[in-house]
């Protein structure tokens, strides 16, 4: 070491790249926890456009009404189960913007079904900004401003309409307000349950944990789908669509706590004997204390990956239930809602965009399972 004239002083030593290397490693594993999985969750390409679909999605239902060009039980009477309606940007080799033709229902005497024929003489241009059904924005403000909206005299059914001439894709997007919140709701019930349970099992051990062990069994004993379509059935049916909604969140949090409190009560047995939750406890820290501070701490990125597994799992139960009639009910609108229309096989056949709801759920659920194999990839960040 060499000391300079104001004070400093400077390594003799010869430069070498491979101690320098080290040294950013070392710095690199010193980071927080948090940081090391974001940089190894955004070498997960597929996980990563996953995570920002499904923020685009979420960030998006506060303004679903504003995006929809209809309400979602707005009725167009004369275009009952009108086919998708094409966007066209020229016409007769001019570009005029945006447009749609006025479509005129004929009715087919060979087949005895209505045709919808555009009439391609009589562009008519969208409106945007404009006035139109009156919903509540964000659940708070009432207005009646949409994004875009179908021009005078004519329609704008993007995915085709019902049988009672509702514009489908509306109907979807204000659907996706009650799908996918339906999961976050039930994954806060059960990750309370699961958590709450399966650290006291886990923590305290003897005749609480045997307690909790043998509920967790009987309900994982119990066959799911009929417990769920007798829990779907016991809501009474004079309930509002709001009461239903948050009772069906609750009932699928609850049967879901019991694989997680298992998974945390185990993870908590391995880490009670840790040096560093002995050095707490004899420090006098309460058990309370141990578990929110030192215990969970620990186990939090696994909690993360799990409730982005699960979450999908609960879109898809309440999508079931709905199907079937025991979930969600008219007039509420969700995906399950949407789909129970196409149980009909002779409708579908007819009229295929009917099953348009079905993507958006395959997307969503896709989505969320990609982003959860990255998530169970990043909580590691030590392995290579």
């Amino acid at each position: 070491m060499t000391q300079l004239p104001d004070g400093r002083f400077v390594d003799d030593a010869p430069y070498d790249p491979q101690a320098s290397i080290q040294m950013l490693e070392r710095k690199d594993l010193d980071a927080p926890n948090w940081v090391l999985i974001w940089r190894k969750f955004k070498q997960h390409k597929l996980g990563l456009v996953s995570a920002i679909f499904l923020l685009f999605s979420y960030l998006m239902l506060p303004f679903a009404g504003f995006i929809a060009p209809y309400t979602p039980n707005e009725r167009q009477s004369e275009h009952l189960y009108a086919p998708p309606q094409g966007v066209n940007l020229w016409h007769d080799g001019e570009f005029i913007g945006p447009f749609v033709y006025p479509t005129v229902a004929e009715a087919d005497l060979e087949t005895f079904q209505w045709k919808f024929v555009p009439d391609e003489t009589r562009p008519r241009p969208l409106e945007y900004f404009c006035k139109g059904g009156t919903y509540r924005l964000a659940g708070l403000f009432e207005t009646d401003r949409h994004l875009f909206c179908p021009p005078e005299g004519a329609t704008l059914f993007l995915w085709g309409s019902d049988r009672l001439g509702r514009d489908v894709f509306s109907r979807i997007l204000y659907g996706a307000q009650l799908s996918l919140t339906v999961g976050l709701i039930g994954i806060t019930v059960s990750f309370v349950l699961g958590i709450g349970f399966g650290s006291i099992a886990g923590y305290f051990g003897g005749r609480i944990d045997w307690i909790i062990n043998r509920v967790i069994e009987i309900l994982r004993s119990l066959p799911e789908l009929p417990l769920w379509l007798a829990l779907s059935a016991a809501v009474p049916s004079n309930w509002g669509p709001v009461s239903v909604f948050f009772i069906i969140s609750i009932i699928l949090g609850i049967l879901d706590w019991p694989g997680l409190a298992r998974a945390v009560r185990a993870k908590f047995l391995s880490l009670r004997e840790e040096e560093y939750v002995r050095a707490a406890e004899m420090m006098g820290a309460s058990s309370g204390r141990v578990i929110r501070k030192h215990l969970l701490p620990n186990f939090m990125s696994h909690l993360i990956a799990s409730a982005s597994l699960s979450i999908p799992t609960m879109i898809l139960a309440e999508t079931a239930l709905s199907f079937l009639g025991l979930g969600l009910r008219p007039p509420i609108t969700s995906w399950g809602v949407l789909l129970s229309e196409a149980q009909n096989i002779e409708a579908v056949a007819l009229y295929p965009w009917l099953l348009l709801p079905m993507v958006p759920v395959v997307l969503v659920v896709l989505a969320f399972s990609f982003v959860g194999d990255g998530l169970r990839d990043a909580v590691d960040p030590y392995q290579h």
